[in-house]
């Protein structure tokens, strides 16, 4: 599943083409949309912005109206020049915007909506979401006070998976952090300190920044996807096995991480 750092970047390859712009033409080619009259609704609508929390990125419309995506574990944001082949099957895109001959496409996922303004401000799915990992400057009292209101005999691992706690960690993510702090993911709730909690997310917020801004494939992992390789920091062999109601596959050094 894109994590925030990845929604970050495709929000950032998305800006330049299409802030503060009215697209030459929308389309919705999936069934799914066909019949919700969205180039009708946004047609001279310029984009105000173009804006990320955690997992979600926001298209804002002049005329006060939102498109909202969550990429789930299928969907991606993709920018081509017109003309230039698609990467995934047209058959497979659910939006299309044109500006000044680039093509912003949105491809599968499970969320793609249209919003008012004040249904977005007020949709209680993201009103329940935690602080934004990548936020500039990170709300870490409320981070903290959302880990202390979780199950203390949740694992931090599992805990960190809840957008409801930090908004913008996922699978790949818990581990890195995890790692760079050197805390077991297994470790409940309770007995990870504020300290340490907070290691975890000062650990990885940097290297999240760097991808959200070059791009995942320029991040190195240092246990995630490496179970029976050294670790990087002791030479332990890295383990996984999965962790949650959704049995995620968590990678550790249990040599290292306590």
């Amino acid at each position: 599943m894109p994590e925030g750092d990845t929604i970050a970047w495709a929000a950032a390859r998305i800006r330049p083409v299409l802030e503060g712009r009215v697209p030459d033409e929308i389309r919705t080619p999936h069934p799914r949309h066909s019949r919700q009259r969205w180039p009708e609704r946004l047609t001279g609508q310029a984009v105000r912005s173009v804006d990320t929390h955690g997992k979600h990125l926001f298209l804002r419309f002049e005329g006060g109206l939102v498109l909202h995506s969550h990429l789930g574990m299928t969907g991606a944001w993709r920018v081509y020049d017109r003309g230039r082949r698609w990467r995934r099957s047209p058959s497979r895109a659910w939006l299309v915007l044109r500006v000044d001959g680039r093509e912003v496409v949105e491809f599968d996922g499970p969320l793609l909506e249209l919003l008012t303004d004040g249904r977005a401000r007020f949709d209680q799915r993201l009103a329940a979401l935690g602080p934004d990992v990548l936020a500039g400057e990170f709300d870490a009292a409320r981070f903290l006070h959302r880990l202390r209101g979780d199950d203390p005999t949740r694992p931090i691992g599992d805990a960190l998976l809840d957008q409801r706690t930090v908004a913008g960690i996922g699978n790949i993510w818990k581990a890195e952090g995890c790692w760079e702090a050197a805390i077991d993911p297994w470790r409940p709730i309770a007995t990870v300190s504020d300290r340490e909690a907070m290691a975890i997310l000062e650990g990885v917020r940097p290297r999240m920044l760097r991808s959200a801004k070059l791009g995942h494939r320029t991040i190195e992992p240092r246990v995630y996807g490496r179970a029976g390789r050294p670790c990087p920091r002791c030479g332990t062999a890295v383990v996984a096995r999965g962790q949650g109601d959704a049995n995620r596959t968590t990678y550790w050094c249990p040599g290292c991480q306590t």
